[in-house]
């Protein structure tokens, strides 16, 4: 792993473990071992880390979240996604934590978040009408979108709901399962007969999932 690989993968250690508002450049290269100089050689400043932090936010996205083929099995690939998710959750809950205030002092990345975030409401569509031709879901035209905002803003704010919920403020990877499970019941709604089953197996994994990392802490 590259010096710069490296600072990245710091960076996002510590503004999950400590808060990134708490974190300073300085922080980060004392706990690398290194001098703030050979950090500044890589990043011009924290703000040029974490839009580099979001690029691989963004490139998650776009790779694990493709649009469905014709052929595909949907409820197969919306398992996949489902996982997906969670890496991304926990990976970089410190991005949803503090979102409002990062982007408020960094308008290029603001720009940059606004425009991602319309492209990724298409994505999530896109994946609604993929399960609805599948057979899966049954929605109206004019609801997907909307579902498609519910969707997005469960994954968006369920870390930082549970967070400012307990006294510690920490995340623990159940919290993340539960979090799906919240998706899985706003799908649920929609889901249709013959394949209620099949997403009722898929919320039974999740669940299992959340109270073996429960009874492991």
């Amino acid at each position: 792993m590259s010096t710069k690989d490296k600072i990245i993968h710091t960076s996002i250690e510590l503004f999950n473990r400590h808060g990134e508002r708490a974190i300073t450049t300085n922080h980060i290269a004392s706990h690398m071992g290194i001098s703030p100089g050979n950090l500044y050689y890589h990043f011009k400043n924290k703000e040029d880390i974490i839009r580099h932090i979001f690029a691989l936010y963004s490139d998650h996205l776009h790779t694990h979240f493709k649009p469905l083929a014709p052929d595909d099995d949907a409820l197969e690939n919306l398992a996949g996604y489902l996982d997906s998710l969670f890496e991304l959750m926990w990976r970089f809950q410190f991005f949803y934590d503090n979102l409002g205030d990062i982007l408020s002092r960094d308008e290029e990345l603001k720009k940059g978040y606004i425009a991602f975030q319309a492209e990724l409401l298409e994505q999530v569509k896109d994946v609604l009408l993929a399960l609805r031709e599948g057979g899966v879901i049954c929605i109206e035209d004019e609801d997907v979108t909307e579902l498609a905002h519910m969707l997005k803003m469960t994954v968006s704010f369920w870390t930082p709901y549970i967070k400012a919920r307990r006294l510690s403020g920490e995340l623990a990877r159940a919290d993340i399962y539960n979090g799906i499970l919240k998706v899985l019941l706003l799908l649920k709604a929609h889901c249709t007969e013959q394949h209620l089953e099949q997403v009722n197996e898929l919320r039974a994994k999740y669940l299992a999932l959340a109270e073996t990392e429960q009874s492991e802490q």
